[in-house]
């Protein structure tokens, strides 16, 4: 993978190749299992330890090949099935629960990089297994080209696998075969932990080669049959980015295939991604550059995008989601938020509330019907039903040293451009001017104000700013209104004016018959306003 994470921990769908692995294995009601590591062990024991907490974590030793990987796990399972056996003090020979030799029943082989195998096809491999008798049943597949895979060399009579060769070890004309092993079988426990036993790593890789037991329980007598997965992409494995990428866009594919089926309207499925842990109700409609990730779920009616990804959000129904970012959030029944919105952690958008255009928001409960249209950060804040919050509004939470909260009561009215210094409160029913800081309680029913009274200086820009455009338009607009300057102003205000002169480029010529004059103005003018 060319990659500082190990492979089974790179993700497609929301999940870890690994974590689908043990999500195909959980749905067999498995009595243990074991996940084998090795590489950059500490890594995948967590990330087992999180996504499969009951699942016995085995260290592979330094002999390769996945022979001696499921020796090292039958070992640990043994010897946890004979533990409980003493324990729950159960006779030798019980069924499911071993003691004695260790673990009596069917063991499952899965690996970490299949990650579109589904809870089907295992359920028809194991149910195959335990049907037939079989000592071993090997899941494969028929591919167009089987470079790098182990071909299945059936016998000709009853169809039987007679061993499985490896594409290093494997003849030209057993290369031409296109049945493959996908690397998942069914054993039995007891043929599996005698075949593992007697296996050698005499082969061009010097690795103990899994593939082998099967030989060996042939040659004791043992059927091995194999199960054949129609559609190759069930078991196809992952070696490197380029294929990863395959996978994620056929697992999407599917996700969506399904969704559709159940009544979801997906307007553009190329640019459309869903995880597999997402849930949308019938009458659901994503828009182009829609994506849902982790555990978002999508009420009926409900409208998403475009250009909205929502990570662990839930969304009610007749909701409108519109160009929206999203995380851990709830937007309530018929709620609207977007365009350009940020939904940050702890966001609670009531019922009808709305959420508008460059707002963001965090840790903040927002009441059914409440708006915040516009241009506001709403963050650590508890808003109250039926309040508008004015445009350019800011909840200032953090102190430099902590965060506090902002409570607004309902049916308030707070204008624009406030900032609420918290810990502050508004009370039900006030209003606050625009233009106010709020730092003070303002009582329910009350108007907080703290803007002074405005105060208009006459003439500031023509003797702040002469000879910009804005002066000269100001003394247009109303030339009786220019404010007088003395000798001494009239000389700098003279020096000014050429020296701004100088760095504009000459006006051409008029043409003839073009006055160039404005309206009632003449080309020259005495006097001390000139």
């Amino acid at each position: 993978m060319k990659s500082a994470t190990p492979k089974m921990l790179h993700a497609l769908g929301g999940r870890t190749m690994l974590g689908h692995a043990l999500v195909a294995a959980a749905e067999l009601e498995p009595e243990r299992v074991a996940v084998v590591v090795r590489h950059q062990r500490d890594r995948v024991a967590a990330h087992v330890a999180e996504v499969a907490p009951s699942a016995l974590v085995v260290d592979q030793d330094e002999v390769y090949g996945t022979g001696r990987a499921v020796q090292c796990a039958l070992e640990a399972l043994d010897a946890r099935a004979f533990a409980a056996a003493v324990a729950d003090g159960v006779p030798d020979g019980h069924e499911g629960r071993g003691a004695g030799e260790g673990l009596v029943g069917s063991v499952v082989v899965l690996a970490s990089d299949v990650p579109l195998l589904d809870a089907a096809t295992l359920t028809e491999l194991v149910a195959t297994h335990h049907a037939d008798g079989n000592a071993v049943t090997i899941l494969t597949t028929v591919v167009a080209d089987a470079t790098g895979y182990g071909r299945i060399l059936r016998e000709e009579h009853t169809g039987d696998v007679e061993r499985i060769v490896e594409h290093s070890e494997a003849t030209e004309v057993e290369r031409a075969v296109r049945e493959i092993n996908s690397g998942v079988y069914v054993f039995d426990a007891a043929v599996l932990r005698d075949g593992l036993a007697r296996v050698g790593s005499d082969n061009s890789k010097g690795e103990v080669y899994l593939t082998d037991v099967a030989a060996l329980a042939r040659e004791a007598g043992g059927a091995v049959r194999a199960v054949v997965a129609h559609d190759p992409m069930t078991v196809e494995g992952v070696n490197d980015r380029a294929q990863l990428a395959v996978l994620r866009a056929e697992l999407n594919r599917r996700v969506l295939a399904a969704a559709m089926a159940a009544g979801v309207t997906v307007v553009d499925p190329a640019t459309t991604w869903v995880d597999v842990d997402v849930e949308l109700a019938r009458d659901v409609t994503l828009l182009p550059g829609t994506q849902l990730l982790g555990t978002t779920t999508v009420a009926e009616g409900a409208t998403v995008g475009p250009d909205t990804t929502l990570t662990d959000v839930e969304v009610g129904a007749n909701a409108s989601v519109v160009r929206t970012q999203g995380s851990l959030a709830v937007i309530g029944e018929g709620a609207s938020v977007g365009p350009f919105a940020y939904l940050r952690p702890g966001t609670h958008l009531g019922a009808r509330g709305k959420i508008g255009t460059f707002v963001e928001t965090k840790n903040a409960e927002i009441g059914a019907g409440s708006k915040i249209p516009h241009l506001s950060y709403v963050g650590d804040a508890t808003i109250g039903e039926e309040t508008n919050i004015g445009a350019a509004s800011v909840t200032v939470n953090y102190d430099g040293v902590r965060k506090h909260r902002t409570v607004i009561g309902s049916h308030a009215r707070t204008g624009a451009d406030n900032m609420f210094v918290a810990p502050v409160s508004v009370g039900d029913g006030a209003y606050t001017a625009a233009g106010s800081v709020i730092r003070r309680d303002v009582p329910a029913g009350a108007l907080g104000v703290s803007a002074g009274a405005q105060r208009n200086i006459d003439g500031w820009v023509s003797r702040r700013r002469p000879g910009t455009p804005a002066a000269e338009a100001a003394a247009h607009t109303n030339p009786e209104n220019a404010p007088t300057f003395g000798a001494q102003a009239q000389a700098q205000l003279a020096d000014h004016t050429a020296a701004a002169s100088a760095d504009k480029p000459t006006p051409p010529p008029p043409s003839p018959g073009v006055d160039r004059t404005l309206p009632g103005i003449s080309g020259h003018t005495e006097g001390p306003n000139a």
